[in-house]
């Protein structure tokens, strides 16, 4: 790939494709290719591991054993390359992206003037984000049938010592409803089973679930087709929480600011993204199962073994020397923990709009991306912490599984520890505070849960108290007037404290962010 690929405009108007994005990375610093041969069996996966712990660059393997395909992985291994991957260049863009998602997720008729060429804004990102035809997909330049289809030839991983087999966990897997013909697009981890069979893990909430469950009801098989190799900006489309009604690729096109190109299927009634690198095509027979896992998981653990759908593979497309694009699982930081942190800020516009006093909130990625929940209110009357919290669980698909929710004040700075603990230490009273939700659906990978597949939920109120919830006075909070740091920090270099910081200390050099993780990450590695 020549310095001359590389797309113009710092990526914005970067090819729509895999190559593009590894072009793009190559111009900017951020690709290292990789020419040793590497075994896709356990080695591939760890060399990738400590590279993305020390903050390094996405890596291209071009010399894999058993497979003629180069491997792509830490594509997405920072923030900035997956804010690149949307063709951004700051954080503040996806806050930006996510208040047109709530628009289209809870639209009202338009307050104003404003409010209506706002809105007329986005019903024409719309109409620019609808995906079209493409009638030589690059991804049908070389097909495989019957016996022809041979999972063997992909470089599967296998990331984990304990690991049950070779995975697929980048491809999007995509199915349609057998009732309406809405698709869904969806990143769930597949587990090779035979030469032209698969197992695929989803959780029973996830939409091929939910089309699988209907097409057992009508007595039918599902069609499913997994897309290998796309452009991340359709995996950040893919694990982005819309309306069941509505079709990741319509959103993805938003995202992309232009539609998706798509290809019909060869052999399923599927669509799948036209420049993808390789596209497997199958059915899958409802009821007929079998044994997936254990295999690592985000959580820092081994999952169990659960009898899972099985995928039978009739057909394979591929581009001429496909790229395989691949990631894997484990303890933060992963690249998941990478596309959490940029969906978080996707996500407050769109809470905003469903919870009005939630002012902000924050997934730690410590707190494995979801399991952990802070959020910030402007709180106004009694009560409204437990509500704000009730609120969250039920808002979007993906809080479905969030053990802890923390209540706090607007005041305070959510994506600072420190300020998170005093409130949680100076504002909470354990006997009238937390708030506990017994034997609800959860997430079979937890551990944790005393029943897999049950568990509880804690809500901690950790705001200042009104009305009712207190029963006696209330200490005066500690404040300085603002006429007396304003004089402080005129006076600064006066009092020769000018090297010294004249303000609150950054949160950024305390808070979840992911340059401190790395920071962190490489100072201990550098110690003896």
């Amino acid at each position: 790939m020549s310095q001359s690929e590389a797309p113009t405009a710092m990526g914005r108007r970067s090819r729509r494709d895999l190559r593009g994005f590894l072009a793009l990375l190559e111009a900017r610093g951020q690709l290292r290719r990789v020419r040793a041969p590497v075994d896709p069996d356990l080695e591939l996966a760890a060399i990738a591991d400590r590279v993305l712990s020390s903050g390094g660059p996405a890596l291209l393997f071009e010399n894999v054993i058993g497979s003629p395909m180069p491997v792509a992985i830490n594509l997405l291994g920072t923030q900035e390359r997956v804010l690149w991957s949307m063709g951004m260049e700051r954080p503040e863009e996806l806050e930006a992206l996510g208040e047109r998602l709530a628009m289209l997720q809870q639209p009202r008729p338009p307050k104003g003037l404003r409010e209506a060429t706002r809105f007329g804004g986005v019903l024409w990102d719309v109409v620019k984000a609808r995906p079209d035809l493409d009638l030589l997909p690059p991804c049908h330049q070389e097909v495989f049938r019957g016996d022809s289809v041979n999972l063997d030839s992909l470089p599967l991983l296998r990331p984990w010592p304990g690991d049950a087999g070779r995975i697929i966990t980048l491809g999007l897997v995509i199915t349609k409803d057998p009732e309406t013909g809405t698709p869904n697009v969806g990143v769930y981890r597949l587990q090779q089973q035979s030469l032209n069979t698969m197992t695929v893990h989803w959780l029973s909430v996830r939409g091929g679930a939910r089309h699988l469950r209907k097409a057992a009801a009508m007595g039918r098989k599902l069609e499913i087709a997994i897309a290998i190799g796309v452009h991340p900006l359709l995996v950040m489309a893919a694990a982005t929480p819309i309306p069941v009604q509505l079709s990741e690729w319509l959103f993805a096109g938003i995202y992309a600011g232009e539609g998706v190109r798509l290809a019909k299927c060869k052999s399923v009634n599927l669509e799948v993204p036209s420049h993808s690198e390789v596209v497997l095509e199958g059915t899958i027979t409802p009821g007929e199962e079998l044994a997936d896992g254990p295999f690592g998981d985000h959580m820092g653990f081994y999952g169990g073994v659960e009898p899972s759908p099985l995928v039978r593979i009739q057909c394979v497309t591929q581009r001429r020397d496909p790229i395989y694009f691949t990631t894997f699982s484990g303890r933060p930081p992963k690249e998941d923990a990478m596309l959490a942190i940029a969906l978080n800020r996707i996500y407050t516009p769109i809470l905003r709009q469903q919870i009005p006093e939630i002012v902000d909130f924050f997934l730690p990625m410590e707190g494995l991306s979801y399991k952990l929940a802070v959020i910030a209110i402007d709180k106004a009357y009694p009560g409204q912490a437990k509500r704000a919290a009730m609120a969250f669980w039920t808002a979007l698909p993906q809080f479905t599984y969030t053990k802890f929710v923390v209540v706090v004040d607007k005041a305070i700075n959510i994506r600072d520890p420190r300020q998170v603990i005093w409130a949680i230490s100076a504002l909470v009273d354990p006997q009238r505070d937390l708030f506990v939700l017994p034997d609800t659906p959860f997430d079979s990978l937890d551990f944790a849960s005393e029943r897999l597949g049950l568990g509880g939920r804690l809500a901690i109120d950790a705001t200042t108290k009104l009305g009712p919830e207190k029963r006696h006075p209330w200490g005066e909070p500690l404040a300085r007037s603002a006429e007396l740091e304003a004089r402080l920090d005129a006076r600064w270099a006066e009092l020769g404290l000018a090297d010294l910081d004249s303000g609150s200390p950054d949160p950024a050099l305390f808070g979840y962010t992911l340059e401190h993780v790395l920071e962190r990450l490489s100072q201990a590695s550098a110690r003896p």
